[in-house]
């Protein structure tokens, strides 16, 4: 094995390419099969625009921790492209899953992209509302996010944050410049220490979001600029996905964002028992599950997520099974 063997990364082909597109339901005028000859400016609209259509048309979940018979998670780009394009049943996964998807995406198309480790802060979690988290302890490396370079500018691209709060355009690494975020929303890049570091002088990105103008910012998760490889992953992965202290384990959710003439409007989430649909900081519940039978017509109906009838079984003697 060689060094360039070690660096080497998965692609797609572009007949993979154009079935991607046609999943993300990218309009026509949009689709290329390479940046190029496409000059900064246009590589950088086209990378928003991929964000965009691919948070709205594949959902952040954690079904296949819960409604499956392995409760095997896989990061193998072939085997992503199968399960979130191929089979046409709605799926997607979680942020080591589809981030890892958009990245080779990207890579496919001919971006400069590399992936990073980050640490979500405790006030950013589904659980925070019902355990009472509001910051300002981080966890440990459980999240996966993109870094793509443009005309030697580099750009945080994450489409695994899920709900509301995520990054739903490319944000420049820049310090402290406020970018709009959904609806009435803003987010940020700080470069700063945390308050779990020993060292305070050893400064991180720290990915923060706001609901309004008048609100506070919330921590999101930080990182460094340092590139994690396919093995850390595996190790982050296995870890989230089987320790009983991660709420993946013990919840189930699904996120879909919303688009409206061609801006990300808000988001339905469906988490454990209920069914909610957030527009621009309204938030109406669309419906209360009482039954596995319920929930599983819910991720139908509101998020176009179609099970099959042995991942509806896998669910069974779970905690996570609505009895």
């Amino acid at each position: 094995m060689t060094l360039a063997d070690l660096s080497k990364r998965d692609s797609y082909d572009p007949e993979q390419i154009r079935q991607y597109f046609d999943r993300i339901s990218l309009p026509q005028e949009y689709c290329r099969s390479s940046i190029d000859a496409a000059t900064s400016e246009e590589q950088l609209s086209f990378l928003t625009k991929l964000m965009k259509y691919h948070l709205t048309s594949i959902p952040f979940e954690n079904l296949e921790l819960h409604y499956s018979q392995s409760k095997v998670i896989s990061r193998e780009p072939q085997h992503l492209f199968e399960r979130f394009v191929a089979r046409g049943d709605g799926r997607g996964g979680r942020c080591m899953e589809t981030n890892c998807l958009f990245g080779t995406v990207l890579r496919s198309l001919g971006f400069d992209v590399y992936s990073i480790g980050a640490r979500v802060n405790e006030a950013a979690q589904p659980v925070a509302g019902m355990k009472g988290w509001k910051g300002p302890r981080h966890d440990g490396w459980n999240h996966m996010i993109n870094i793509v370079t443009i005309d030697g500018k580099d750009y945080l691209v994450d489409v695994g944050f899920g709900g509301s709060g995520a990054p739903i355009d490319p944000i420049r690494l820049v310090n402290d410049q406020p970018t709009p975020g959904i609806g009435s929303q803003s987010v940020r890049l700080l470069l700063s220490g945390i308050p779990d570091n020993t060292r305070s002088d050893k400064q991180l990105w720290c990915y923060q979001f706001r609901r309004s103008q008048d609100s506070p910012w919330i921590p999101g998760y930080s990182f460094t600029e340092v590139e994690f490889l396919p093995q850390d992953y595996v190790m982050m992965s296995f870890f989230t996905s089987n320790s009983r202290t991660s709420w993946f384990t013990y919840r189930v959710v699904c996120v879909k964002h919303l688009m409206e003439n061609g801006e990300i409007i808000g988001e339905v989430t469906l988490f454990e028992r209920e069914v909610k649909r957030r527009i621009k900081g309204k938030t109406e519940v669309l419906a209360k599950l009482s039954s596995e039978d319920e929930r599983v017509e819910a991720l139908r109906k509101y998020l176009g997520v179609k099970l099959t009838q042995a991942e509806i079984l896998g669910i069974r003697g779970m905690i996570t099974e609505i009895l």
